[in-house]
């Protein structure tokens, strides 16, 4: 009788471990069990995720490891289930064209349209992104956007089976995150409604989806800011992902 074993966790090389510290400075205000958390779910991302550039784009082995790292920031405190379900990475140098088709079962009228994306995240598919906005977002981290995690938090809000701006959670935690989260979106979308100008990016009034991913680029990028404006958003958040290392203190 033979016995299967699993092979090892997949482990960053010490090159990879010094590139990625050269690369994003915010990496030393994780505390360390965090940052070797993210090391361990960075070779798991690479180990197991497909990425394709696409339209010339050629991502090295250290741009790959900077794309990895920023997947794997929101899966610090949920952990590796949170790759579960998806296999690939699609990066576009830039800004891409997605051809979008809605069919309204009340009157029947299909409406279609193009519009410009920086990324889009498949339900069970790729993760699509645009390499020009993950360097945006690298190069100015404070600035309240990072497109990756919006991409991932739709990721996490997809594995039960809803994208609704929940992520699976326990039953009594679920139950406050879906009273608090809807409370703060029906008032940002009635301010927004309203003309105000807001701190907050009004995409995340799309949507509860967006809502949920748009405040979780403000969670990494700008969480003084979330708190002030959204302070039960920002408490389950930070719940969620853990504390932001990316803005300075």
């Amino acid at each position: 009788m033979f016995r299967r074993f699993r092979s090892p966790p997949p482990a960053l090389a010490p090159a990879d471990v010094a590139s990625l510290h050269a690369a994003l400075p915010w990496l030393d205000r994780l505390a360390p069990e965090r940052r070797d958390r993210l090391f361990d779910l960075c070779a798991r991302f690479l180990a197991g995720k497909t990425i394709t550039p696409l339209h010339g784009l050629v991502l090295d082995p250290a741009q790959r490891l900077r794309l990895a790292a920023l997947a794997c920031l929101p899966l610090l405190e949920f952990g590796a289930e949170g790759l579960r379900g998806w296999s690939q990475v699609v990066v576009y140098p830039g800004a891409f064209r997605a051809h979008r088709r809605h069919h309204d079962e009340d009157t029947g009228v299909v409406a279609e349209w193009e519009e410009d994306l920086a990324g889009e995240s498949w339900e069970d598919g790729p993760l699509v992104l645009s390499w020009d906005d993950i360097e945006a977002d690298l190069a100015e981290p404070e600035a309240g956007f990072l497109l990756v995690a919006h991409e991932m938090a739709h990721k996490l809000d997809a594995l039960d089976g809803a994208m609704d701006g929940t992520p699976p959670l326990p039953a009594d935690w679920q139950r406050e995150w879906a009273g608090d989260f809807q409370s703060a979106y029906e008032d940002f979308c009635a301010r927004v409604d309203a003309g105000e100008d807001l701190p907050i990016d009004p995409y995340a009034a799309e949507a509860p989806e967006e809502f949920f991913a748009v405040t979780s680029e403000y969670h990494f990028s700008a969480p003084a800011l979330l708190a002030r404006e959204m302070p039960a958003v920002a408490a389950h958040l930070r719940r969620l992902y853990g504390d932001s290392p990316i803005p300075a203190a």
